[in-house]
């Protein structure tokens, strides 16, 4: 790879698409001139001019190739799941012990001495950093970042001024704590216990999404968020280091996205699905935070009517976002537009694609609005509006369906603060709010409850996918959570990231007990994530598995006491 083409992939001048090309090589030759990156045998990574970026030619690799935008799951404990009772039994005292946990997120702050052994040396095998370039460095044929093992880390730590041999933070914190949560030291005086200690860690620094990116979302430029395809590579390099240095791993995706069609069929879901059914691979999800936040609409449309009426209340300060409407099977969809003042754009007819831009004479908002009646990794019809100097107040769209059978739309607005609190759908529904990638079919997908009351999280994400698949899959403890911060301090953290980063360390447990112990040789993540679900706390007033708490909750001692019941 030359320096002009390692440049393609970081420059601003440069939009990314990221192509499954399984089934047709050719898209590998249909963009001449672009950098193209093979990530594996599955997906492909294009990197072309912000210039050509054309959407109505998106619509040919369909809506997913463009990446999706992510953003973090919990805001600045253990004895709820089960893991004192485990350790008491001697056989069963499972601390991680020749395994590895990854986290893929906002980085770590690696001399916090959660994170270092008690003779003074790293349990971080290996950081990979996004954001420091450097010209040969990078793993793989990534073409970006800056890796560093454990003894370049070692070194660090024993220098005076350790971050300049090893340059990477975590400015936010997030990262941190993940992997605290996760894999971090026993620190008795501070009340605080990673679950799997003694794992080893591998983190991956991600890269923030490029403003132009950014930009074709209307996401406000203060917004920490990532691309899919710079997470599908951390993934990718986790998944590569794990069979170097032979060890098995839980790979923690803390981050959710609120675009796409919440089935799990996005490229990051895909790649999921697939390495997640290789031996000595575990990965987990977060459900999100999104279920009383107002940005999920289900509408039905009776044919006796003809159309279902859309309420949106637009706050003040959401000037720029974007909106997504996927139709349900076999329906064809259209929408007319009314606006705050009353301005009426009368209904835009269904076509195979268009592309068309519509301005308001006194509100001065534009909208750019996108149809692909056949979304080509769904099926279904999307879509999209991009909302460009939005006037606040009440938007009325009147969603219209060609069949003579009753049929339904979804509707979904960004997630976390890449919009404020003040843009909501007047009627929302909370249920189908479950974010990417945690609507993928084989990673454990964990949502939050506070141990202390055995409540649910009331801003958790709700199940199920749009496709009626049986997600989440678990509840674990993820309000209040104590852990420490970036400063070395240790606050309360809340959020299904949290509950995805405890169930990490749960699943690291079971691959020590598994695969090192070899009891359980080749243990992947379905089979962990099945184990779990038998040993989950059920309560006798509600059926399972449900939207709400999936198969119950994780109790990781009751997954062996069944096994020993059953003997």
């Amino acid at each position: 790879m030359t320096g002009e083409e390692r440049n393609h992939i970081i420059s601003e001048d440069y939009i990314e698409l990221i192509l499954d090309y399984r089934n047709n090589p050719q898209y590998l030759e249909a963009f001449p001139g672009a950098t193209v990156q093979v990530m594996n045998s599955m997906f492909a990574v294009v990197h072309l001019p912000v210039k050509q970026l054309d959407i109505s030619r998106v619509g040919t690799f369909g809506y997913t190739a463009i990446p999706n935008v992510f953003g973090l799951l919990s805001e600045a404990s253990v004895q709820a799941s089960g893991i004192p009772e485990l350790r008491r039994i001697p056989v069963l005292n499972l601390r991680g012990t020749g395994t590895l946990v990854a986290i893929i997120d906002t980085g770590i702050d690696y001399t916090n001495p959660v994170f270092i052994l008690p003779d003074g040396t790293t349990k971080i095998r290996a950081i990979w950093d996004q954001t420091i370039q450097s010209a040969d460095r990078y793993p793989l044929n990534t073409g970006f970042g800056t890796e560093y093992r454990s003894e370049e880390i070692n070194r660090a730590l024993a220098s005076e001024h350790p971050l300049e041999v090893v340059p990477s933070t975590d400015d936010n914190g997030h990262g941190t704590m993940m992997a605290a949560v996760a894999a971090g030291n026993e620190v008795p005086t501070e009340g605080f216990y990673g679950v799997a200690p003694d794992a080893g860690l591998v983190v991956v620094k991600l890269r923030p999404a490029k403003q132009n990116l950014k930009n074709f979302f209307s996401i406000p430029e203060d917004v920490l968020c990532y691309q899919e395809d710079t997470i599908m590579w951390g993934v990718q390099y986790c998944f590569q280091l794990s069979k170097e240095l032979g060890r098995p791993m839980v790979i923690c995706i803390g981050l959710g996205s609120s675009q796409g069609a919440h089935e799990g069929r996005a490229p990051l879901a895909v790649m999921l699905n697939v390495l997640g059914d290789f031996p000595n691979i575990a990965f987990v999800t977060a459900a999100g935070n999104e279920g009383n936040l107002g940005r999920h609409y289900r509408g039905t449309i009776d044919p006796k009517i003809g159309f279902n009426t859309m309420e949106l209340i637009v706050g003040e300060e959401d000037k720029g976002f974007s909106m997504e409407i996927w139709g349900d099977m076999p329906g064809i969809y259209s929408i007319d537009i009314l606006s705050p003042s009353g301005e009426f754009i009368p209904r835009i007819a269904a076509s195979l694609t268009l592309n068309r831009i519509i301005s308001f004479i006194f509100e001065e908002t534009i909208i750019y609005i996108y149809y692909q009646t056949v979304e080509a990794e769904t099926g279904d019809q999307l879509i999209l509006l991009r909302f460009r100097n939005a006037a606040p107040g009440t938007w009325r769209f009147n969603v219209y369906s060609q069949t003579d059978l009753t049929g339904g739309f979804h509707s979904w607005l960004p997630m976390g603060n890449m919009i404020s609190r003040n843009t909501y759908f007047a009627q929302p529904d909370i249920y189908t709010t479950l974010l990417a990638p945690g609507a993928a079919d084989v990673p454990i997908t964990a949502t939050a409850y506070n141990p202390i009351g055995g409540n649910l999280y009331a801003g958790a994400s709700r199940g199920y996918t749009r496709n009626n698949m049986y997600k989440p899959d678990l509840a674990a403890p993820g309000v209040g959570y104590l852990a420490p911060n970036n400063h070395k301090e240790f606050i309360n953290y809340t959020g299904t990231g949290v509950a995805a980063a405890h169930t990490t360390g749960i699943a690291a447990m079971l691959l020590e007990w598994g695969s090192v112990r070899g009891n359980l040789p080749g243990l992947n993540t379905i089979e962990i994530k099945k184990f779990l679900i038998r040993g989950a706390r059920r309560s006798a007033n509600l059926v399972y598995p449900n939207r709400d708490w999936g198969y119950g909750i994780l109790d990781v001692f009751n997954a062996f006491n069944i096994l020993r019941r059953e003997e």
